[in-house]
């Protein structure tokens, strides 16, 4: 795509491009100054050199790869337009070098960024700040990079650590888009409770999934910010920053308050709420004991995690043509109707075909463009607390799993293998589609012509040629009841 026609004209034929949400987030960072030395996005010599050794290749030390990966198309020009998910230009990227991912085999672009204006997207922005708008604090600052809320065992630590340090403190939400709002809002609930003058400074940084090179970013990053400690649940070596590890706290259940294990006699000490207990108070609905976390976290923790029977949850069945899919999937959008306190929304096959993916074609490429279209819907509805019925074929593996993660970041995710064999599937086939197919006068049709990849990850298997169609839609609400998505009548 060109870069916006709003651009100074030396820039707006230049092609354009939106970076994904990991590369969005180190742009932004880049741009604000919080990855100095690093002006740019890395080239493969630096790449390869911190993913073996953590250094680039002068031997500055860096945590992790920071690359941009692009369609190889865009691999000949000198420069490119970098834009956020809406178009807005950020930055123009300075090729330096064009390379290919030894591992993955994509084209990264490498080379300086000149900035255009500030990113703008996610939630409370107006809360980011640059290192170079913040006031210089004398002494010591205390770091504190969450990820999750803070519950009354952190805090405690925080004040008990900020107290030995003599330190004022820093807390930097991590924002990964997922449930962001909500961790803001649950540190800003809870202010009140950690040292006066505590400053809360939301920073995109989603988790790269290796812990320890996390651990080393997080504590460049908090540096950049003027902190002078990291507190963190480990030690690390070749941080920025000193890692300060907390004392182990408890709750001490004679005199009902949070504090150092070593003060508190060994029959006195409640067991924390595990990640999995706290899961499944949620889940059911039941309140967050107080003793554990504060109201205010409590209440976002029940608004970003609704109990199961009101939360947003997609079924998705998948299987051959002809297979009973869209008959099991009407009939059970029909029982949730009747049931009622849910609101149902049926995505069919046939009907997203006209109304949604008019014009596509049955090459995998549109196919699979008509699963990510059902996907994003299923999404919107399950964010917003519905129920989505969808009843695609989507015979292969990868793009259902790209629904099953953008489905998972705004709610839950049923995936129902409707089984039915092939034989039983061309018996049925009241268009004759199957017959059309083996004559070639279908190409690329599923079962015959292109395959249809088994799920291995199905909630729920249905061969509809050894039940009927209300024992199916049975099986499925025995499924939704027994996770808990539907009360049980």
């Amino acid at each position: 795509m060109t870069a916006e026609a709003g651009l100074p004209d030396t820039l707006r034929d230049l092609p354009g491009w939106a970076p994904d949400a990991v590369e969005l987030a180190d742009l932004e960072l880049l741009l604000a100054g919080v990855y100095r030395p690093l002006t740019g996005f890395l080239g493969s010599f630096d790449a390869a050199m911190v993913i073996a050794g953590g250094r680039l290749a002068d031997g500055t030390p860096w945590p992790v790869p920071v690359t941009l990966a692009v369609p190889k198309e865009l691999t000949a020009h000198e420069r490119i337009v970098l834009q956020d998910p809406e178009g807005v230009p950020l930055a123009v990227l300075e090729v330096a070098e064009a390379w290919q991912d030894p591992t993955s085999q994509g084209w990264r672009l490498a080379g300086p960024l000149e900035a255009l204006r500030s990113p703008a997207h996610g939630p409370f922005h107006s809360l980011r700040r640059r290192p170079d708008e913040l006031d210089p604090v004398d002494g010591p600052v205390l770091a504190v990079a969450a990820r999750e809320p803070l519950h009354r065992k952190q805090l405690g630590q925080i004040r008990q650590v900020a107290e030995q340090l003599g330190a004022q403190v820093l807390v930097l939400p991590l924002l990964s888009g997922e449930h962001d709002e909500s961790l803001v809002r649950a540190l800003l609930g809870v202010r009140k409770e950690l040292p006066d003058g505590t400053r809360i400074i939301p920073v995109p940084l989603p988790p790269r999934g290796d812990h320890d090179r996390d651990l080393l970013l997080r504590a460049h990053v908090a540096a950049a910010y003027g902190a002078t400690h990291l507190l963190a649940e480990q030690e690390a070596e070749g941080t920025a920053i000193p890692v300060v590890v907390p004392e182990p706290w408890a709750y001490d259940a004679d005199v009902e308050i949070w504090r150092p294990v070593a003060r508190i006699e060994p029959d006195h000490v409640q067991a924390e709420l595990t990640a999995e207990r706290l899961g499944e108070l949620l889940d059911a609905g039941e309140p967050v004991p107080d003793w554990f976390t504060p109201p205010a976290v409590a209440a976002e923790l029940a608004r970003a995690r609704p109990p199961k029977h009101s939360r947003g949850v997609t079924v998705f069945f998948t299987g051959l043509s002809g297979s009973g899919k869209s008959t099991v999937a009407r009939g059970l959008a029909d029982a949730l109707v009747e049931r009622g306190g849910r609101t149902v929304t049926l995505l069919d096959g046939d009907v997203v075909r006209r109304m949604l993916s008019a014009g596509l074609t049955f090459s995998k490429a549109d196919r699979d463009l008509n699963i990510r279209r059902i996907g994003f819907v299923a999404a919107e509805i399950t964010r917003h607390g519905g129920v989505a019925i969808c009843a695609p074929i989507a015979p292969y593996a990868a793009t259902r799993a790209e629904v099953r993660r953008m489905v998972a970041a705004a709610g839950d995710f049923i995936l129902v293998h409707v089984s039915t064999p092939l034989e039983e599937c061309e018996r049925r086939d009241r268009k004759g589609l199957y017959a059309k197919a083996r004559a070639g006068l279908i190409p690329e049709f599923t079962g015959i012509s292109d395959p249809y990849e088994v799920p291995d990850d199905a909630d729920l298997a249905l061969d509809t040629s050894a039940m009927t169609p209300d024992e199916a839609v049975g099986r499925v609400l025995e499924l939704l009841v027994a996770g808990g998505w539907l009360r049980t009548e």
